[in-house]
Parts: C-alpha cells; sequence; structure tokens
C-alpha cells in the first residue's frame, strides 16, 4: 500500500477527535453482542480498503456496530456488507460472495471501499461536527485516488458529503440530487451514481433488490472501462 495511505490509516486508527463516537465504541466493544459475546472486537476507528489504484470508490456512511467496529474492516461481519459482497461477487468485483473477517481472503478488483465517517454513531445518526471532523480523512482518500473514474455513494448522508468535497474543491455548475442509479458527471471527469444503502431494511422492503445492485456495479465497471 502506498505509504500516504498507510499513514492515513495510522492516523485513523489512533483518532479521538469525537468523544461521543470514542465512548460509544468502547461501549460497544466491551459490553458485545450476545451472538460475539467471546471475540475479540477490534474497538477502533475503520479505515478504508481495497486497491489505490481504484477505478470505482464505493462510499458508505459508517461502519457498523457489530460489523466494522467488531471486525475491523468495513461493511465486514455484518448484514449490509453480506448483501453488498453478494452482489459485487455477481459483478464480478469481489472474489468471493462474503465479507466475514480481515483474514478471510476477500480481494476486490479495481475497488476501494470506505465510509465518510469511520467511527459508528449511536443510532446511525453522526452530528455534523463529527461528519466535518472525518471529512480531512475522506478527503486524503479520494485525493489520492489517481485512476478514479466511477463513485458509488451508498444512502444519501454518504452522497451529501460526497458532493461537500467536490464543492470544497471544484466548481460546481448544475445541482445534484440524491436519485438512485442517476449519473452525474463530476468537473474532474469522475462519474458520481447515488444509491440505496444496502441495510436489511432497504432490502427487506425492497427499496433496493440484488438485481437493481449488481446492474449498478455492472454499469460502473462500464463506466470505468470507457
Amino acid at each position: 500500500m502506498h505509504y500516504k495511505f498507510k499513514n492515513l490509516n495510522k492516523t485513523i486508527i489512533k483518532c479521538k477527535k469525537c468523544p461521543r463516537l470514542t465512548n460509544f465504541i468502547k461501549k460497544i466493544s466491551t459490553e458485545k453482542r450476545k451472538q460475539n459475546i467471546n471475540e475479540n472486537y477490534w474497538g477502533k476507528p475503520v479505515t478504508g480498503f481495497g486497491d489505490i489504484n481504484a477505478k470505482l470508490l464505493i462510499l458508505g456512511l459508517a461502519p457498523a456496530a457489530h460489523g466494522g467496529i467488531r471486525t475491523g474492516r468495513a461493511f465486514t461481519g455484518d448484514k449490509s456488507g453480506e448483501f453488498l459482497f453478494h452482489c459485487l461477487y455477481k459483478a464480478k468485483i469481489a472474489n468471493q460472495p462474503f465479507s466475514k473477517s480481515l483474514d478471510d481472503g476477500l480481494k476486490i478488483k479495481s475497488t476501494y471501499i470506505t465510509n465518510i465517517l469511520k467511527c459508528v454513531p449511536p443510532g446511525d445518526k453522526p452530528l455534523n461536527k463529527e461528519l466535518d471532523n472525518c471529512s480531512r480523512y475522506f478527503d486524503v482518500e479520494i485525493s489520492n485516488l489517481n485512476k478514479l473514474k466511477i463513485i458509488i455513494t451508498l444512502g444519501k448522508v454518504a452522497f451529501d458529503n460526497c458532493l461537500k468535497f467536490y464543492k470544497k474543491n471544484y466548481t460546481l455548475t448544475k445541482k445534484m440530487h440524491f436519485k438512485h442509479g442517476k449519473s452525474y458527471l463530476l468537473p474532474n471527469n469522475v462519474t458520481l451514481i447515488p444509491s440505496y444503502h444496502p441495510s436489511p431494511r432497504n432490502v427487506n422492503t425492497k427499496l433496493i433488490s440484488e438485481k437493481m445492485m449488481v446492474a449498478l456495479f455492472q454499469r460502473a465497471k462500464r463506466i470505468s472501462k470507457a
């Protein structure tokens, strides 16, 4: 991994800028969930992972309390990750249809996965100050993904905060609204596509389906090769 990402990840893991989030992670990791009571929780902020020469960036909101915060990797060990990697495998981006632990052999092709927020917020509702504190890490990540061609944001908060980066660094000439599957061309010739988050609620209510998500990733592959 490039030294910029290595240094960034070391900084993220040590970060304690948001006391509310630091305390919440400590509580989760101490109390644990019944089915994971005998496991050692990661219990720290969760970095992005994948190919630093990625053409595709998948951007979520935050690691799951008993997913990333437990396993140490985004979208790993939780229902959202289970659905996501099943779809990434179907789209031939991931080498396996699951993401369970840091040593499960997962590989993703020309893709980088991260969250806007590196810690889990209570009730999945971050404060604006927490998003602002964490935005500096996302800014470094996206600025160093030099071969990036497409961004898929999972959920509206990820979409809005991705746009914040572009508003700070570029002039946006048109308004962009969250609409699943809509494509926007950003000033640096990167395509932005918002998607519904693959949360159990969205999957169970059929707001997002396997067919929809696989089609979105296949479309992303075509754009990245254009």
